[in-house]
């Protein structure tokens, strides 16, 4: 494992500032302070690249920019706060000073996170780190036990989704700056929710990305959708990685952040011995010695490869749990019918049954989308090692006309997919507003200043959806208004509908946390069977007494149905929960009496009912 190198502004109380930036092409480097007796230091040039140098007499709130070989002017690329723009000065903070509250808190293990994914600007009216504070007991009450926030590295401008940081160190100015962070994860705390940070490390952001004018931080050896890749296996590579690994201790250490989601790591190329990924988790697994507590490192990636989540003993990564797109997909192409782009590999009713039994659709199988043989086999896998969602940032925003589930199944059917996510084996997350049913958009947005990237930003938006069938004009992502248009509307307090499907997701949750079956819940303390032709779906639970039995009816059809034959039979089911009762929307249904085993009973189209056995 490499040694680490701190970099930076790194401020001391009572001794001052080290500026330390690593500019290994460079001849020169000074730091302009712009204090009141405005002066330039020269740094002093180090071992590999690195330059130096201490400033007694700045103090947090002092801005600061380098100038390299006496002629270009440049934010800190560690910047820890921008206070004007990506363009701008940096800021030195003081991470020492903040009151935290938080010293027995020692955050959720992932079998028990209930997880929902928010944009900090939309999310509230406010777009802040403060005005989602207010709104924590809301999620309280809903049954949340961790948010993920999606990124807040610096970006150009005040709407982005936060993928075109171009600061990893710097939290966004516009949603309350590092201060408005931690106030925020402190708050979670004290209500005993953890805080997911989503991380970009395969790509930054085109504005206000100066890191090629410091150094090889990227490679043309690979090419990625964003241009040339870090550089994380090429010549200097080893403080590119430094560079990252800082990134991610600095978020759990001194924002006390519990967990990261790393975006899309495919796109994380490196050959080398060790990859990027293991050293990250052997780094943080130092962390965890040193604090006394766990981190969970969570990935994004569409290869359907458990090396990412195998134990480093084993020839994996290490990391702890993986997004698992294949559930996703194949309960939105069975409910919505859509084909369209990646959805065709998708569709088929098996693919759900193999889905919950052995996690990946495509362990080995041919993907007539992708034209290749993809994925590995997670049968073994532990089920909390797997994130599954039924909407998320990605597959909503990234839909031409941003639709939700919304707009495209029927309010029954939002009731049997809720529970399809939250009754399943794997760690569930929802997508802000998923709970009441949001009928605003989740579009994509940004405000960057230059005028031939905002031209490419709309090309580029067009030619995605090449794809997608989706019909009408593409909304402008530079417009305020396509920001405003995806604000939660928090509508389901004067709407019926939205507080009863609401209050349904609080029991399914309620369920999840308290279900003595659900404690632990995993791929071989459940019984899947499937009717394909139906579309119902039997999924008993028998972790721990009593054992649960979810029927599901996925199609559009009323159904009848018998209870199977299991090895779980004997004694009698009541019914606990049903989607159809009158109190969450329904039109009322007839199955309240206990039934026996292979019991026949009638489903209502789109439907999910869940009853507990009798001894």
């Amino acid at each position: 494992m490499s040694i680490l190198r701190k970099i930076g502004a790194d401020y001391t109380p009572g001794r001052g500032t080290t500026f330390t930036v690593w500019a290994p092409e460079v001849e020169q480097v000074e730091v302009s302070l712009h204090t009141p007796n405005k002066k330039r230091l020269k740094l002093q040039r180090e071992a590999f690249g690195y330059w130096t140098a201490l400033a007694e007499d700045a103090g947090p709130g002092t801005r600061y920019m380098f100038t390299l070989n006496g002629e270009k002017e440049r934010p800190d690329p560690a910047s820890l706060f921008q206070p004007d723009d990506v363009h701008k000065a940096s800021a030195v903070i003081d991470h020492s000073h903040f009151n935290w509250t938080d010293k027995n808190w020692k955050g959720l293990p992932l079998e028990q996170l209930i997880i929902y994914e928010l944009h900090v600007g939309t999310f509230t009216e406010e777009g802040t780190f403060e005005a989602i504070i207010q709104k924590i007991p809301e999620l309280k009450d809903l049954g949340i036990t961790a948010i993920e926030i999606m990124p807040v590295a610096q970006f150009p401008g005040n709407r982005n989704w936060g993928y075109d940081g171009v600061y990893p160190f710097a939290t966004q100015e516009s949603y309350g700056g590092p201060e408005g962070l931690k106030k925020l994860v402190n708050a979670c705390h004290e209500q005993e929710i953890s805080v997911v940070l989503d991380v970009v490390y395969n790509h930054m952001g085109p504005e206000g990305n100066y890191l090629n004018d410091y150094g090889p931080y990227f490679t043309d050896k690979y090419h990625t959708p964003w241009g040339n890749a870090l550089n994380f296996d090429d010549a200097h590579s080893d403080h590119v990685r430094n560079f990252f690994f800082q990134n991610a201790l600095m978020w759990l250490r001194d924002f006390h952040i519990d967990a990261l989601r790393l975006d899309a790591v495919h796109a994380i190329y490196d050959t080398g011995a060790k990859h990027f990924l293991q050293e990250l988790r052997e780094h943080v697994n130092q962390l965890e010695e040193q604090e006394g507590r766990n981190y969970i490192l969570t990935a994004e990636t569409d290869l359907s490869d458990v090396r990412l989540i195998n134990p480093i003993e084993k020839g994996g990564y290490g990391l702890d749990a993986q997004w698992f797109d294949d559930y996703h997909h194949v309960i939105h192409t069975l409910v919505t019918g859509e084909q369209e782009g990646y959805y065709e590999d998708y569709g088929k009713p098996e693919q759900l049954k193999k889905a919950l039994e052995h996690t990946f659709v495509y362990n080995g199988l041919y993907s007539e989308h992708r034209k290749k043989t993809l994925g590995t086999d997670a049968t073994a896998n532990p089920a909390q090692q797997f994130v599954v969602c039924s909407q998320n940032h990605d597959q909503v925003g990234n839909r031409m006309l941003g639709e939700r589930l919304t707009q495209l199944v029927s309010f029954e059917m939002l009731k049997a997919v809720a529970g399809l996510v939250l009754l399943s084996p794997y760690v569930p997350m929802l997508f802000m507003g998923e709970e009441y049913g949001e009928e605003n958009p989740f579009l994509y947005f940004v405000s960057h200043t230059d005028k031939d990237l905002v031209e490419a930003v709309r090309k580029g938006r067009k030619a995605e959806f090449a794809y997608f069938a989706s019909k009408g004009e593409a909304p402008d992502p530079q417009s305020e208004e396509t920001f405003n248009r995806s604000k939660l509307q928090r509508s389901y307090t004067s709407n019926e509908k939205q507080k009863q499907l609401r209050e349904f997701y609080k029991q399914l949750i309620q369920l999840r946390k308290t279900a003595p079956a659900l404690a632990k819940p995993d791929k071989p303390n459940m019984e899947v069977n499937l009717e394909e032709e139906k579309l119902v779906l039997h999924l008993i639970h028998k972790g721990a007494a009593p054992n649960l039995y979810c029927i599901f009816n996925i199609s559009n059809q009323p159904q009848e149905t018998a209870l199977v034959n299991t090895t779980t039979a004997g004694g009698n089911w009541k019914p606990i929960l049903n989607s159809a009762d009158t109190a969450w929307g329904g039109g009322g249904t007839g199955n309240g009496e206990v039934l026996k085993a292979e019991a026949s009973l009638s489903l209502p189209p789109a439907s999910v009912l869940i009853l507990e056995q009798q001894r």
